[in-house]
C-alpha cells in the first residue's frame, strides 16, 4: 500500500465517525501518530536488532539516526492533513501548513547533516580509500554540505508557495558577476577538484614544487595545499598554481620508499671492486638504508679527473633525505681514508710558451 493510499484510507475512516470536521482532524492526526509509531518500531525495533547484531557500528548509528525523523515525518503529515479537514480560511490554512512543511525540511536537513558526518568518520577509518589518501574528504564534505543548505532553501521555498524562477534567474546573473570577480578563487576551486580526480599527493607525501620548496602536505583544503618544509615553516600554494605546474612527489608510486643516490669519484688507478665492496658496507652500516631492495654501487663514468661511482641505497621516508645523505657522505668519506682511497680533485696542466723577446 502506498502513501496515497494510506492516506485516502484514513481520511475515509474519520469521515465514517461523524460529520464533525474538527473530530475528524484529531482522528486523522491520531492515526498518523500511530502508524508513525509503528514505522518508528519497525525501523528503531525490528531492523535495529538485526543491526545491533553485526559487528559493524555504522548500521547502529545510521538507524538511531532515522528513526526519530521517519516517525516525526508521519506525525507532521498527519498535522497537515488535519489542518486541511478543520475547514480552515485559506491564508490561516496555508500558514499552519507552510510551517509544517518547513519544520519537516528542518528535521531532514539536520538529519542529512549528521548522516554525513556518520558517513566521513566511517570514511576517515578506511586508509586505503582515495578520498582519505588525497586528503580531499573535508573537502568534499564541505561541498556537499553547500549543497544540502541550497536544497533546503530551494524546498523551503516551494513550501512557501515562492516562485523559485525568478530568483534562480537574478542568482545566475549574481553568479556570472562574481565568477568574473574571483576567477582566481574559482580556479583554484577547480583545481582542487581535479586534485581529487587525478590525486598527485595526498596528506603526508614529501613534495617538491616547480620553485624549489619541499616539503610534506599537511593540509588539501577548497582553495589551497599546505606543506611543511624541514625548516619547519609551513607554505600555503593555490591550488591553481600546483595544477598549473609541475609537482615531484618523492612519495609517489606504489610504496612511501624513496631511493637516494650519493656520486663519488676515485682515483685512476684504484680496486674498483675493493671500492665497490667499501661502499656496500657504508650503505649496509646505516640503519635507515633498507635491506629489500638490497643497497647497490653502480660504476657510472670515466671523469675527466676520477672514476665517477654512485652508491644507490633506498629509506623508509622520503623527509629523511637529507639527513641519511650527510651519514652517508661523512661515511664514505672515512672509509675511504680507512681504506687508503684516494679521492682526486681535477686537475689541469698548464703549459707557459716562450714567447719570444721583444725588440725594443
Amino acid at each position: 500500500m502506498t502513501l496515497s493510499d494510506l492516506i485516502a484510507r484514513v481520511q475515509q475512516f474519520a469521515e465514517y465517525l461523524g460529520p464533525n470536521i474538527y473530530l475528524q482532524a484529531v482522528i486523522i492526526a491520531t492515526a498518523f501518530i500511530i502508524v508513525g509509531k509503528i514505522a518508528d518500531w519497525v525501523v528503531s525495533g525490528i531492523i535495529g536488532r538485526i543491526a545491533r547484531k553485526s559487528s559493524n557500528k555504522f548500521d547502529d548509528q545510521f538507524v538511531a539516526l532515522v528513526h526519530r525523523p521517519i516517525f516525526l515525518s508521519f506525525v507532521l503529515l498527519g498535522l497537515s492533513l488535519a489542518t486541511q479537514r478543520t475547514g480552515l480560511p485559506e491564508t490561516p490554512t496555508f500558514i499552519t501548513i507552510g510551517i509544517l512543511k518547513t519544520i519537516a525540511i528542518f528535521v531532514w536537513y539536520s538529519t542529512f547533516m549528521q548522516l554525513m558526518t556518520l558517513f566521513v568518520k566511517v570514511f576517515s577509518r578506511t586508509k586505503d580509500t582515495k578520498l582519505v589518501q588525497t586528503g580531499m574528504l573535508t573537502l568534499l564534505h564541505n561541498v556537499m554540505k553547500i549543497i544540502l543548505v541550497a536544497l533546503a532553501g530551494y524546498f523551503i521555498f516551494l513550501a512557501w508557495n515562492i516562485n523559485v524562477t525568478a530568483w534562480l534567474a537574478s542568482a545566475g546573473i549574481v553568479g556570472l558577476a562574481l565568477s568574473f570577480a574571483a576567477k582566481d578563487t574559482l580556479s583554484n576551486l577547480f583545481a582542487g577538484v581535479s586534485i581529487i580526480m587525478d590525486a598527485p599527493y595526498k596528506t603526508g607525501d614529501f613534495i617538491i614544487l616547480e620553485s624549489g620548496e619541499r616539503g610534506v602536505v599537511t593540509d588539501i583544503g577548497l582553495r589551497s595545499t599546505r606543506i611543511l618544509t624541514r625548516d619547519d615553516v609551513e607554505i600555503t600554494i593555490p591550488n591553481g598554481v600546483i595544477g598549473n605546474g609541475k609537482i615531484i612527489n618523492e612519495a609517489g608510486g606504489p610504496p612511501a620508499q624513496h631511493r637516494i643516490r650519493i656520486g663519488v669519484g676515485v682515483a685512476y688507478g684504484s680496486d674498483i671492486d675493493h671500492v665497490i665492496d667499501v661502499l656496500e658496507k657504508v650503505a649496509i652500516d646505516n640503519p635507515a638504508i633498507l635491506t629489500q631492495p638490497a643497497p647497490r654501487v653502480r660504476f657510472r663514468s670515466f671523469g675527466e679527473s676520477s672514476l665517477d661511482f654512485e652508491l644507490l641505497g633506498w629509506i623508509a621516508n622520503p623527509v629523511d633525505r637529507g639527513r641519511v645523505k650527510h651519514e652517508l657522505n661523512c661515511a664514505v668519506y672515512k672509509s675511504f681514508i680507512t681504506n687508503s682511497i684516494e679521492i682526486p680533485f681535477p686537475q689541469r696542466d698548464l703549459h707557459v710558451r716562450t714567447m719570444p723577446a721583444s725588440s725594443n
